[in-house]
């Protein structure tokens, strides 16, 4: 499948679909077929619209449409981004709340590169927008880097991690969600031995494979089935022509839609259904909850084949992290040597991606770290998309994260112990 033959037939396959809904919306809504009403072709319009929109969507990067940032003194302040570091792969992004001074708490919040754009933490970043001051790693899809740029791997994203924690200081606070979990450990604990002042105050992991093994999912399963040779067979393609990456080997983001979607499809067919019948009824909305989660959901983008390859094979297969064995460079990183960094682990007991087990693992490998430096939190009930932007997050996680922060901030404001807020 490593051909730029077949990367094009998948964008064909999209880009014609694309077409034939907007072709039956514009059928549906010509003005001479209002003379004589039929229900047929009013779902035939509705078909239109909810497939054009679904495919397109499939190749635009969500705006981020942050709302203004209410002050405790009744005042709105509009929020815009600015880049604070740019780089081939991956920026570091700045949430610029204007005519607001900058909260003490100075937080990044470390984006996954697994499938879909940084977009995807829209409503955690707005959560956290009115209680600190805000960075994001924003990942650059890649089937718009050339290949002159060169590679792209997890020892890469390691590095771009260490650069972006440098750039922002020893007194920021890191919040990493699901896949960059164990890098981000890794990346700390690499800063901890060549540039120890630039650690961060604390690092918070929420939901990451950091010992797969540790609780056996479909992820997991599959990751140790599939053999990497299988693996670079049928998931690794090259762009086409029509990107500015063409000939770079790429795991496809459409590609990787699929795979979401098969995991899920009675679910995901029933939602499209139910839309196509409310917008045939009217009863649909531009901003609706369907529209509002698939906007985002179907935005996709291409990973760097030698990032997603070394990821399965060396955190996945080989359990690198866990083993406490991962190298950058050839230089060993050894997770023991984080002693003044706070670690916080939270899981949801009903995630069937990164279950309950793999992410606290960290706590046992930070074995230079004093307890009282260590904390975990299990929120029962959640799943994996609520434990970092459901209600769950909003209602409960968020404001334990914020604590352990504040007491990790050199001059807590609440005065607690690291743990404090840790959940048995």
């Amino acid at each position: 499948m490593r051909y730029m033959a077949t990367y094009d037939l998948m964008e064909t396959v999209r880009n014609t679909n694309q077409w034939l809904g907007a072709t039956a919306l514009a059928m549906g809504a010509y003005p001479a077929f209002a003379l004589s009403p039929n229900p047929a072709l009013a779902w035939m319009q509705a078909w239109g619209e909810v497939t054009e929109r679904t495919f397109q969507r499939m190749i635009v990067k969500p705006d981020w449409n942050i709302p203004p940032v209410p002050s405790t003194g009744g005042e709105e302040h509009v929020v815009t981004t600015e880049i604070v570091v740019n780089r081939d792969f991956g920026d570091l992004l700045h949430f610029e709340v204007q005519g607001r001074k900058a909260p003490a708490r100075k937080v990044l919040l470390v984006a996954p590169m697994s499938g879909h754009y940084a977009t995807l933490l829209r409503s955690t970043v707005i959560s956290l927008l009115p209680d600190a001051d805000l960075y994001i790693t924003d990942w650059h899809n890649a089937r718009d880097i050339p290949v002159s740029c060169g590679k792209f791997d997890v020892e890469d994203y390691t590095l771009y991690l260490v650069d972006f924690m440098k750039e922002l200081g020893p007194d920021v606070h890191v919040i990493a969600v699901c896949q960059p979990a164990p890098l981000t450990l890794a990346a700390t604990a690499y800063l901890a031995d060549e540039d120890p002042k630039a650690q961060p105050r604390s690092l918070t992991l929420i939901g990451g494979p950091i010992d797969p093994d540790a609780t056996p999912t479909d992820v997991t399963d599959f990751g140790h089935r599939m053999t990497m040779g299988q693996l670079e067979e049928i998931m690794i393609q090259r762009v086409g022509f029509k990107y500015p990456g063409v000939g770079r080997m790429v795991y496809p983001g459409l590609l990787q839609l699929t795979s979401f979607i098969s995991m899920n499809a009675e679910t995901h067919f029933k939602a499209f259904t139910d839309q196509i019948s409310r917008v045939a009824q009217g009863e649909a909305a531009d901003h609706d909850k369907h529209n509002k989660f698939y906007d985002e959901y179907l935005a996709v983008m291409d990973m760097t084949a030698e990032f997603y390859l070394s990821t399965v094979e060396r955190i996945f297969k080989k359990g690198e992290i866990a083993k406490n064995q991962f190298t950058v460079g050839g230089k060993p990183v050894d997770i023991g040597k984080i002693t003044t960094v706070a670690v916080k682990t939270v899981e949801g007991s009903k995630d069937d991606i990164s279950a309950p087990g793999q992410c606290v693992a960290a706590l046992d490998l930070c074995t230079g770290l004093p307890d009282e430096k260590k904390a975990s939190h299990l929120e029962e009930g959640a799943g994996h998309y609520g434990i970092f932007a459901g209600k769950s997050w909003r209602r409960n996680i968020r404001p334990l994260v914020l604590d352990f922060i504040d007491a990790n901030s050199g001059t807590p404001r609440r005065g607690k112990a690291a743990n404090k807020n840790a959940a048995a």
